[in-house]
């Protein structure tokens, strides 16, 4: 890592790819297990809603389209070509991974990569994309998610900040 004119810390692609992937890794891990315990462990089952915090409830839903359930492909070949999608997707990001020289980007790339093979593997497992949890308050109930799909929401997030703020940041202070 080197330090640049304003002192702030620039990686070498080597050291962001790395990092992106350990991220990558972790989310991945981190998905498929949480979803293995809600499964496998507490025994969700469809139709169950089990209250863990006065705004939140763990539920069953299987997602079989894209987000917030839209393009709902109920078909085989359809859950495979998400899937195909995403793998290749995630290729195309692990390439511009490779490339990455800003910690910030190597993350957001590494947590949108995991996500999006976490839902993948759901895709080709059980069908569909397992989502369980529900954010609820006064009567109005959000989306149901999983944390694959909290990675690739916060991966999208660092992109922007990246893209918008850190490089017209560095674009100014070279000027």
């Amino acid at each position: 890592m080197a330090i640049d004119q304003d002192g702030e810390i620039v990686a070498s692609p080597r050291s962001c790819a790395a990092l992106g992937f350990v991220i990558a890794l972790v989310t991945l891990a981190a998905d498929q297990a949480h979803k293995f315990w809600m499964l496998e462990v507490v025994g969700i089952a469809p139709y169950d809603r089990i209250p863990v915090l006065p705004f939140m409830n763990y539920v069953y839903a299987i997602n079989k389209g894209i987000s917030y359930g839209w393009l709902q492909l109920d078909s085989t070949a359809g859950q495979y070509g998400l899937t195909a999608f995403a793998v290749v997707a995630s290729c195309f990001l692990a390439v511009w991974l490779t490339r990455a020289t800003g910690r910030v980007l190597g993350v957001s790339l590494g947590l949108i990569i995991g996500g999006a093979l976490g839902n993948g593997i759901d895709r080709i497992r059980i069908g569909g994309v397992f989502d369980y949890i529900q954010l609820h308050a006064g009567g109005y109930s959000w989306y149901i998610f999983n944390i694959a799909d909290v990675a690739i929401v916060a991966g999208v997030i660092g992109l922007l900040y990246d893209s918008l703020i850190l490089s017209r940041k560095s674009a100014s202070n070279s000027a």
